[in-house]
């Protein structure tokens, strides 16, 4: 078989837009089945993406390509998907571009996120169908860990000022004026010297923590009843979507896209009747 539209050279694979076309059809199809777990795809789907890739752009290719284009894929929806998060920016479907609407953003982002400059005229073709496959929750950043390494460090000390406001908050009736320094409180047991033990600062966030969990078994027990409703599955929402009358490609990706990320909006297009259910799609993706 020869390398057709893709161009390899020592060992490296050029991928074509129809090649890519090719695999993400496959992507999308095994997506939609459900075929891809925490630790990625199964291994069915790569044997059925190199078959599609090969019989429909006359390329041959393996497994390490499809795995290394995927990388690719995920970089860009990494990177791209962070930029359309904040204000200012968004995707141009028809030119397959980002467009910046706010140009002072756009230079205090890049200052912070130097990999986002290359993104600025970067052409991205099949955007809905990789932003689909995925759009996934990366890793924290520096910063979010960060921040939330700091937001542990506040809880604990308002529990330590909490609790040595607690031992020193008892004023002496008979001297109001003077400084109340109260000993440590004492346990009712007794050691084998027949002393009493003192209450010690461990000893009381031990009880303190004791407190914490009680109070949150509690709340877990009282959420025990209530039951979350019910999302709708990605294989349930494609099913409508192709059930709806001369509703394009691109127009259906839109929607899934959308519809999978709301399942409010989902109810909203179950509640309409057929007739009616490509008219507001097109008005949700904004053709209308």
């Amino acid at each position: 078989m020869s390398a057709g539209n893709g161009k390899k050279n020592r060992g490296y694979l050029t991928w074509t837009d129809g090649m890519d076309q090719a695999l993400l059809d496959v992507f999308v199809e095994h997506h939609n089945n459900g075929d891809r777990t925490a630790n990625g795809w199964k291994p069915h789907v790569y044997t059925a993406a190199v078959r599609n890739v090969r019989d429909k752009c006359n390329v041959d290719i393996t497994k390490d390509h499809v795995v290394s284009r995927c990388k690719t894929f995920d970089k860009h929806c990494n990177v791209l998907g962070k930029i359309l998060a904040h204000g200012g920016f968004e995707w141009d479907q028809n030119r397959n571009k980002l467009v910046i609407h706010d140009e002072d953003a756009w230079s205090r982002y890049i200052e912070k996120n130097k990999a986002a400059a290359s993104y600025q005229h970067k052409v991205i073709k099949n955007w809905d169908a990789i932003s689909l496959i995925f759009s996934r929750d990366h890793a924290a950043t520096s910063e979010d860990v960060s921040a939330g390494a700091e937001n542990g460090q506040d809880v604990a000390m308002k529990v330590a000022e909490d609790f040595h406001g607690h031992t020193s908050s008892s004023p002496s009736t008979s001297e109001p004026n003077s400084q109340y320094h109260p000993a440590p409180p004492m346990l009712t047991q007794s050691n084998k010297q027949g002393r009493m033990k003192r209450f010690r600062t461990k000893d009381a966030l031990f009880c303190m923590s004791g407190d914490i969990k009680n109070s949150f078994r509690i709340s877990m027990k009282s959420n025990e009843t209530e039951e979350e409703p019910k999302s709708a599955c990605p294989k349930e929402i494609f099913a409508v979507l192709q059930s709806i009358p001369n509703l394009a490609r691109d127009d259906l990706l839109r929607a899934y896209c959308i519809l999978t990320s709301s399942d409010r909006k989902f109810e909203c297009l179950l509640a309409l009747p057929m007739d009616m259910r490509k008219d507001w799609l097109l008005m949700e993706i904004g053709k209308k």
